[in-house]
C-alpha cells in the first residue's frame, strides 16, 4: 500500500487541501505533503494523528474497499464529507429505518 496515496485520497473525500489536513493534526503543512509524495516515511504516531483528523481509526486507514458494485464506498465517501453533526443526524435517519 501506498500510504502517502491513501492519506491524499482520504483527504480529496473530505474536500480538504493538504494545508486543512496539516491544520487538523497539528502537523506541518510541508511535511504532509512530503509524506503524500513518498518523500519522507511517517511514523505509527504521526499518521495515527492524520487518521484522527481525517476521523477515522489506523485499522480502517489500511483496510482498503473490497471489489463489489461501489454502492458501499460511494455512501462511505459521502459520509466522510459530512461534519460531525449531519453524520449523527444521517446514523439516526438510517436507524429509524430498520
Amino acid at each position: 500500500m501506498d500510504v502517502g496515496k491513501r492519506i491524499i485520497a482520504l483527504r480529496e473525500e473530505k474536500g480538504w487541501t493538504t494545508n486543512r489536513l496539516a491544520n487538523q493534526c497539528g502537523l506541518s503543512q510541508s511535511f504532509v505533503r512530503s509524506v503524500e509524495l513518498g518523500e519522507r516515511g511517517i511514523s505509527v504516531e504521526k499518521l495515527s494523528l492524520i487518521c484522527d483528523s481525517l476521523g477515522l481509526s489506523l485499522r480502517s486507514f489500511f483496510d482498503l474497499p473490497k471489489e463489489g458494485d461501489g454502492r458501499e464506498e460511494i455512501l462511505l465517501r459521502a459520509f466522510r464529507r459530512l461534519e460531525g453533526e449531519q453524520q449523527e443526524r444521517l446514523v439516526a435517519f438510517l436507524e429509524s429505518l430498520r
